[in-house]
């Protein structure tokens, strides 16, 4: 077990003003996480903390994380559009997610009695990367420069969270990662706007919002 995940079920992921206090998610959903921490445990992967959330991986590449929302606790499959869904139980996280998929939970009961299900979706996942399977993604009509492409590969997580994104969102991102000369420079302006990205922000959301 990865001590910083148990920081993690103590204070919060630290994403919001709510970091360490009774109002964080995370103390909303206590038992189904550690539920599901040791489910996912017992499938052998390794326990790692990224983006400030428990995530787990096999031979360095991400399967699944855990998580914890205002209204539910959540088990989530970075490639779960592969996984062959006979149970009807894994649901797209936005309306243009095309490779995430996630299981929603609101009561330890529905972790416990799907436990084989559940850990028989994880084997699939874990499958899916051995056989080194990839995504599909519909490709945006604006150019993608090529540090958002490195970045994309490093972390399938921002690549996933930037196609759910709406078009217009993704559009102003590209737009401002490709205006820089230097290829640093834009590398930089793209790590900066990595947490907007993964919390579903567009470029210009703050901008609007102060006006």
């Amino acid at each position: 077990m990865n001590p910083k995940v148990d920081l993690f079920l103590a204070e919060g992921c630290g994403r919001c003003e709510y970091y360490a206090t009774p109002k964080c998610k995370v103390h909303l959903w206590p038992q189904e996480l550690i539920l599901l921490r040791q489910l996912v445990l017992d499938c052998g992967l390794d326990e790692e903390v990224k983006w400030g959330v428990p995530c787990y991986t096999f031979n360095g590449k991400n399967i699944v994380n855990i998580g914890a929302f205002k209204s539910f606790a959540a088990l989530s499959f970075f490639k779960g559009s592969l996984i062959e869904d006979v149970h009807n139980i894994l649901l797209k996280p936005g309306e243009n997610s095309q490779s995430g998929r996630l299981i929603k939970f609101t009561d330890p009961r529905q972790i416990i009695e799907q436990e084989d299900i559940l850990k028989e979706y994880i084997f699939q996942a874990i499958e899916v990367e051995k056989l080194g399977l990839k995504v599909e993604f519909k490709k945006n009509p604006e150019p993608v420069p090529d540090e958002l492409h490195l970045i994309f590969e490093e972390f399938p997580e921002v690549q996933e969270a930037f196609y759910d994104l709406t078009p217009g969102r993704q559009r102003g991102y590209i737009i401002h990662f490709s205006q820089p000369k230097q290829s640093i420079t834009r590398t930089e302006r793209i790590k900066k706007c990595i947490p907007k990205i993964l919390n579903g922000e567009g470029f210009h959301d703050e901008y609007k919002k102060r006006n």
